[in-house]
């Protein structure tokens, strides 16, 4: 009987960088599909909208459509609407967002009102003092802080990159508060993710860059953890991990084989 587990595979790092496709992963992914594998393409980039992103993949060979890619602006967007419904939200994010979070109640820079909860999207030019300051007012005048992910850094074609965790951090306790995190590494997000792929944990398989966010999270949730020695991995990270993967490979180009030994 054919093994038809459900993948949830990571972008930035695991099939693309920059958003161009790393060797091996459009015929990875194509082979995938042929097998019969439902997937999700799972991600905390916020640079980008879900349509941008399957458009981007399409264009680059991968056998993606929308539905298949889910943001940590469009997770976020979902559980602020159950958590927090009617909340009048400040955000902090680089790149275009707006599409994906068009049901929430956003309010700008140049409004005097209150605001209830202040959401931190992907860190970049943005993140200035001014910026990190005036979301340190509103924190100290009751507004609550959901963060769409806690990593430190991401890689691009210039190298390693500070990420939202490395000023999340510093606001967490400047404010004394602490974040609601609604991307990887959340029990939410991968939830939501199973619940898309319509698969149980233990039929699920997480491929990710980062040991932490990606892999353990993902099997601390009950999913079987697959890390790539691309993107962001570094050896360093995997050796002071708080747990072990599941599995290693050097790139999503090996995911059909390791799928075939488990299988077998």
């Amino acid at each position: 009987m054919a093994d038809n587990r459900a993948l949830l595979l990571d972008i930035d790092g695991v099939l693309t960088q920059s958003w161009r496709p790393l060797p091996g992963a459009v015929d990875a992914v194509a082979a995938l599909r042929a097998a019969g594998h439902p997937l999700a393409l799972v991600t905390n980039t916020t640079s980008r909208t879900r349509d941008w992103i399957a458009s981007a993949l399409a264009e680059a060979g991968f056998p993606v459509q929308p539905g298949d890619v889910l943001t940590a602006p469009v997770i976020t967007a979902g559980y602020l609407a159950r958590q927090h419904p009617g909340a009048r939200c400040a955000l902090l994010s680089s790149g275009d967002t707006a599409s994906d979070l068009d049901k929430l109640n956003l309010i700008g820079d140049d409004d005097p009102g209150p605001r209830d909860v202040v959401i931190l999207g992907g860190a970049g030019p943005e993140f200035s003092y001014p910026a990190l300051n005036r979301v340190f007012g509103y924190l100290r005048d009751g507004a609550r802080l959901v963060a769409m992910s806690r990593g430190l850094f991401w890689r691009t074609d210039e190298g390693l990159q500070l990420d939202t965790g490395a000023f999340l951090a510093g606001l967490e306790q400047a404010a004394g508060v602490e974040a609601e995190v609604t991307g990887k590494p959340s029990a939410a997000f991968f939830a939501t993710a199973l619940g898309a792929v319509g698969a149980a944990a233990e039929r699920a398989v997480m491929v990710g860059d980062d040991v932490e966010s990606d892999v353990l999270a993902a099997q601390a949730a009950g999913i079987t953890g697959v890390l790539v020695r691309t993107g962001k991995y570094l050896a360093a990270a995997v050796e002071r991990a708080a747990g072990t993967p599941d599995h290693i490979i050097d790139s999503v180009a090996d995911l059909p084989d390791l799928l075939a030994s488990l299988s077998s």
